[in-house]
Formats: structure tokens, sequence, C-alpha cells
């Protein structure tokens, strides 16, 4: 396992894998962390900022190119940036556990196995790089 592939990728994919390490270290924190308390929602809201990152993020990203520049993941990017802002008014509302917890399965946990594929740049990173010839 090495960072060199991410590091020495172009940008945004660095700050968009960081940015996701980030919002699943956060997002376990905030499955074990008691609800309701100060830490629980200041830690909530950079979760929610996270991933407003990572959604937009991955629109300047385009090694899968389907439909024109994009792929089937950017449809669940647009799905995340609908969906933070109502799973914030949600909590704000103190009605969250589904939608917040959906986000973290679907979204980060989700699409990040997809990102092992290989010739992806996580691959590379957790399999190493897959060398040509003796």
């Amino acid at each position: 396992m090495s960072l060199q592939p991410l590091l020495a990728a172009p940008s945004p994919i660095p700050w968009h894998a960081f940015a996701a390490f980030a919002a699943l270290a956060i997002g376990a924190t905030q499955l074990v962390l008691p609800k309701g308390t100060p830490r629980h929602r200041i830690a909530g809201y950079v979760w929610a900022a996270l991933m407003l990152v990572i959604a937009v993020s991955s629109f300047w990203i385009h090694q899968i190119r389907l439909i024109g520049p994009f792929s089937p993941i950017h449809l669940l990017s647009i799905l995340v940036l609908v969906t933070v802002p109502l799973a914030v008014w949600h909590a704000h509302n103190h009605r969250v556990a589904k939608v917040m917890i959906s986000l973290y399965v679907f979204a980060l946990v989700g699409a990040g196995i997809f990102t092992l594929l290989p010739s992806r740049v996580m691959h590379d990173v957790v399999f190493g790089v897959a060398r040509a010839g003796p």
C-alpha cells in the first residue's frame, strides 16, 4: 500500500480522496458518539460539508467517460448534493438517522468500493501499480 499514486494523481483527485477518508472516519465516529451532544452536532456539520466537497469535486474527475465526460457515479454526486442539505435540515428537526446512515453507507462506503476497481487510483494505492513485462 502506497499513497504515491494518489499524491501523483491530477487535481482534484487527491483532495477528493482525502475528504472521503475524513468523511469515512467522522461518519464512523458519528455512529458511536452519543446523539444530540454539541460534539455530535459539530462533527455532523463537518461531515456534511465534507460530503458536499466530495460530491462537487467529483464533477472534475473524468476517468470513466460513459456519458460525455461523465459516468453514472456522477448521478450519485447529484443525489448527494440534494440529499445532504435535506439531511442537515432533518437533523435540525431531530429526524435524521436513516438519511445520514444511508448517505454514509451508499455514498461513501458503496461508492468507495468502486474506487478499488482496476485502473482506478485507489486500486493502485491499495493493491499497488501493475507493472507490464518482466
